[in-house]
């Protein structure tokens, strides 16, 4: 089980990545790119539920490289990614904390930061 301080301490191993807010929550950029956030469900988005429960605790939003990576990422990993309707045809997808273990934050944090790190930058990460 992962909680924000995991995502916290797991962000700042990857280079270049800066503290950012988006909608009072907590983000993370790279390269002025966001590419994960706290994400809290919207009444809406309860009431799009239409009575299912509703995921709790934290969530995290992740950039996806295209609604293709997205399909592939939700289908290999649905104990702890899925989305939610306002999400679709948008390349984001959701992750319920207390469902993920460490590895599979990190694996999770570590895909969506290098859908906007720049070339140089993710090509010395991945060699080190």
């Amino acid at each position: 089980m992962a909680d924000l301080e995991d995502v916290q301490r797991l962000v700042t191993s990857l280079p270049d990545v800066t503290d950012v807010e988006r909608r009072e929550r907590r983000a993370w950029a790279v390269a002025g790119k966001t590419f994960a956030w706290e994400r809290a469900f919207s009444k809406a988005d309860i009431r799009r539920y239409a009575g299912a429960p509703v995921p709790s605790g934290p969530i995290l939003a992740l950039a996806t490289d295209g609604l293709e990576d997205k399909e592939a990422l939700l289908q290999a990993h649905p104990g702890y990614l899925f989305t939610i309707p306002h999400f679709d045809g948008y390349a984001a997808v959701l992750l319920h904390l207390e469902s993920a273990d460490e590895t599979d934050l990190r694996d999770a944090l570590e895909n969506a930061w290098l859908v906007h790190a720049p070339a140089d930058v993710a090509e010395r990460y991945l060699e080190a």
